[in-house]
């Protein structure tokens, strides 16, 4: 198959709009060919292309920022001589100074096809400006990783934020193209907005069930996505950056996990499997021992739980992140009541105030107020949930491409 970068540079033309105009690229590190050339250096290269400027994301073009809600500086790139503006530093959208140094801006981001990781605001904010100044936005798609599926609570009005982009659940199944799509319908933008789809993407076929497992080299979209398995858990697991356990950071597999020193990660998976055994579906759980190198738990020797996802008995269809790690903290809730689970408000999640960070995370109380709920079960949070994912299937389906 062929991502959207490889067919702009193979195909004449697709490019022969670009002739005469000035180009810029947003992308990070895995913003890579096929043969793992960067975006930048194959643009740079390709003929008809004038090269002008270049952005980067959250955790930067060069994806230096290894921990969470780290700035990055604008500068000039060495090689290439253009100058690199910070979509993750003293701004979060384009500046109208940065917005002239270009017509055409090329966004090439490997996604993970979840609401919260923000090259999804980064995305609408990009439109929203070029719609301001007159500028053209091409996406050059890449694949949803974890492919169609749909699961969490929509983002409720009020709760908007740089990990909430508008009224989607957290798990939406679109490509950045398809995104792209519809923010410009949902916001009603006039913008001169271009996809350059993907060819033979299908994210039915497995073993990748949206990611090309055998065809595509995976390179880090951010420093603690190492993997597919990272991927497909990330819809859940992104939540404990909300609660006081640790999601694995400083560890080798961040957000595959989530455990703290005063858990017994056997009793909470036991509690789990006896509250919800229709959530858990598709995966499987294993209790292990870690101690984190940085971030929280530093040094501390940590008891948790690993959410497979790469057996032979991983279940696509079936793997549902989002209630798997709801059902993680209501077992915690359980079998500690008074477990002081969620972070405070002195935390700023995204630099967001007056509000849990577990709150910005869901795009509303829904989920928290379910968890401290010692009534709720399971079927409760599928009452309130089940109806906004159906909703969004209908809502992205004059959307889809693929």
């Amino acid at each position: 198959m062929k991502f959207g970068i490889d067919r702009l540079l193979s195909e004449p033309d697709l490019r022969r709009p670009l002739a005469g105009k000035r180009v810029a690229l947003l992308a990070h590190p895995a913003s890579v060919t096929s043969d793992l050339t960067h975006a930048l250096d194959a643009l740079a290269a390709c003929d008809g292309i004038d090269l002008t400027a270049a952005f980067g994301p959250q955790h930067g073009l060069r994806g230096d920022k290894q921990d969470n809600m780290m700035e990055s500086p604008d500068f000039n790139d060495p090689v290439h001589g253009v100058p690199v503006f910070s979509l993750y530093g003293e701004v979060r959208r384009p500046t109208a100074a940065s917005m002239e140094t270009f017509d055409v801006l090329l966004v090439d981001l490997q996604d993970l096809g979840c609401r919260i990781y923000t090259f999804v605001t980064t995305l609408l904010y990009v439109l929203e400006a070029a719609a301001e100044h007159g500028k053209a936005v091409w996406v050059l798609d890449r694949p949803n990783p974890v492919g169609r599926p749909v699961e969490g609570l929509t983002l409720l009005p009020g709760y908007e934020s740089f990990v909430g982009a508008g009224p989607m659940p957290m798990r939406h199944g679109l490509t950045m193209g398809e995104m792209g799509r519809w923010f410009v319908s949902h916001f009603g933008l006039d913008v001169d907005y271009r996809v350059i789809e993907m060819d033979g993407w299908d994210p039915g076929a497995g073993p990748g069930y949206g990611w090309p497992l055998g065809e595509r080299a995976w390179v880090n979209p951010s420093p603690n996505a190492p993997n597919l398995s990272m991927a497909r858990a990330y819809a859940g697991t992104v939540m404990v950056e909300g609660v006081t356990l640790s999601e694995g950071r400083g560890t080798t597999r961040p957000l595959e996990l989530f455990g703290a020193p005063d858990i017994d990660a056997r009793a909470v998976i036991a509690e789990m499997r006896a509250a919800a055994p229709q959530w858990l579906g598709g995966c499987t759980l294993r209790d292990i021992w870690f101690e984190p190198t940085f971030h929280k738990h530093v040094g501390k020797l940590c008891n948790g739980v690993q959410i497979h996802t790469e057996q032979p008995s991983y279940d696509h269809a079936a793997f549902r992140p989002w209630r798997v790690q709801a059902l993680g903290f209501k077992a915690i809730r359980r079998l500690y009541p008074d477990y002081p689970l969620w972070r405070g408000l002195e935390f700023k999640y995204e630099y967001t105030d007056g509000r849990l960070a577990i709150d910005v995370i869901n795009g509303g109380p829904g989920l928290r107020e379910w968890v401290d709920d010692d009534q709720a079960a399971a079927a409760d949070l599928d009452a309130i949930t089940a109806p906004d994912e159906a909703a969004w299937l209908e809502t992205r389906r004059p959307h889809l491409i693929y």
